[in-house]
């Protein structure tokens, strides 16, 4: 009887850990990624909508055990270079986990909360296209290196200026719920922040410190570069409508446009040029003064 208490106290301690254990899952996100792992012999699924339903099950299933689980974006490419590299052999489930663990570490996750999968998949691409957009623009400000003239890190005093910048644009913008978006163009790439704040009727507005980082660093590389991008805001109060601001990214400034050049960019379409009905309820206004006391960019 001993035996068999002991056997049954240390099964439930077993049971209490894991339910302690976060996990973690890698998801196929779309059709193409799903086709590529199936050359593999011991990924067993052959239909991506199936394979879909089963993650979202087991998900469920984690969740009412009372366990924390995340999902990573599991990318077929990198999941071939990173055994090509490591010495594992690509078909095999354990090469197959211990890729997630390390792409969960470093890279794009969502924790699971209930969502349902279809919600699921567009949040977590959209987390991934973010972290590779300031994975991206953090190598680019860290290889400017020192401005020759006054012997500076470009990267540094620009991304210092570029905090400041957001910091003055949420002061100068006052009370309510915040929503910007930055565009910076480089020789390669079109880069895109978008930050979610609130601010109250008193005290600073609240960052969420990974977004804000993100934020500041894509419009720290078109303060660096000096490239004429952009930067859009969008102000919501209750009762009132909402009100969207716009500034022109110029040397290293942002320089505010005029009411029409506001209403002219946000009613555009931008991939086909195209006129867009203006929204009900959103009044288009010129960007206002930050202010002149900034950090001073590199010479």
């Amino acid at each position: 009887m001993a035996h068999t208490g002991n056997t049954r106290n240390t099964t439930s301690m077993r049971r209490t850990l894991r339910r302690e254990a976060p996990s973690t899952i890698g998801l196929l996100a779309d059709e193409r990624d799903f086709a590529a792992m199936r050359r593999y012999r011991t990924f067993t699924f052959d239909d991506h909508t199936v394979y879909l339903q089963q993650v979202e099950g087991l998900l469920k299933i984690l969740a009412a055990q009372g366990m924390h689980t995340t999902v990573a974006l599991f990318d077929p490419e990198e999941y071939a270079e990173y055994c090509a590299e490591s010495g594992l052999a690509p078909d095999a489930p354990a090469s197959r986990s211990r890729f997630t663990a390390e792409v969960a570490a470093a890279g794009a996750t969502v924790a699971y909360t209930g969502q349902p999968i279809d919600t699921l998949i567009p949040l977590l691409v959209s987390r991934a296209v973010r972290q590779a957009t300031w994975e991206y623009a953090t190598v680019l400000l860290a290889d400017l290196g020192e401005c020759a003239d006054c012997g500076q890190d470009i990267g540094r005093a620009a991304f210092d200026r570029a905090s400041h910048l957001l910091m003055r644009t949420l002061e100068t913008a006052g009370p309510g719920t915040h929503h910007l978006v930055c565009s910076t163009p480089t020789e390669n790439e079109q880069l895109l922040a978008v930050l979610h704040t609130e601010r109250g009727a008193t005290g600073p507005a609240r960052l969420e410190s990974g977004e804000g980082a993100e934020f500041v660093t894509v419009l720290a590389v078109g303060v660096a570069l000096e490239s004429h991008g952009g930067l859009v805001l969008r102000t919501s109060n209750p009762g009132t409508p909402d009100r969207v601001h716009g500034w022109r990214l110029t040397r290293g400034s942002l320089v505010p446009l005029t009411a029409g050049e506001v209403f002219s960019a946000y009613c555009t379409d931008a991939d086909t040029g195209d006129p867009v009905s203006p929204e009900s309820g959103v009044e288009y206004c010129a960007g206002f003064d930050i202010g002149a006391d900034e950090p001073e960019a590199h010479h």
